[in-house]
């Protein structure tokens, strides 16, 4: 199964980005034998639009476009905070259901539109905590990689 993280922003701080592209590629080696990757990261520029509702609906539909038919997780203050092994099992679930890809979805600084809120399959919540855009993004590249290793078997998680 195919993974997409759709973001609203661009990771401006090397530091992140560097995090993030090691995640990545340790997620596609290891994902690799329980049917997982490659994962893949699209950015999408913030919306100019005027108002807050009209920047959301626009950010919605640039996001929902892109995700096309995947399965999707949308990052949500409000979502359902999961263990790492609750992640897991979820990939895993998607996976054996023939799910050809799960694209997670990260807002703008302003959030979701209802439209991305309507869609999800599950809205995940990384925490109670406000985090910025891109250290929920190495957040989520981490706990990917940490399902990976969970289905694998792999010593990284030892919990």
């Amino acid at each position: 199964m195919r993974v997409e993280i759709l973001a609203i922003g661009r990771l401006k701080d090397e530091a992140e980005s560097m995090i993030v592209a090691r995640y990545q590629k340790r997620f596609d080696q290891t994902g690799r034998p329980c049917g997982l990757g490659p994962l893949t990261i699209a950015e999408f520029p913030e919306s100019r639009a005027s108002s807050v509702a009209d920047r959301k609906a626009d950010e919605a539909a640039r996001l929902l476009k892109a995700a096309g038919n995947s399965a999707l997780i949308v990052l949500e203050v409000t979502g359902k905070p999961l263990t790492s092994e609750a992640f897991a099992a979820h990939l895993r679930d998607l996976a054996a259901a023939a799910t050809k890809s799960c694209a997670f979805l990260i807002g703008g600084p302003d959030g979701h539109g209802p439209a991305v809120l309507a869609a999800p399959s599950l809205k995940l919540s990384l925490g109670a905590l406000t985090l910025p855009h891109g250290l929920a993004r190495v957040v989520l590249a981490e706990q990917l990689y940490r399902a990976a290793t969970i289905l694998t078997g792999h010593p990284y998680h030892r919990a």
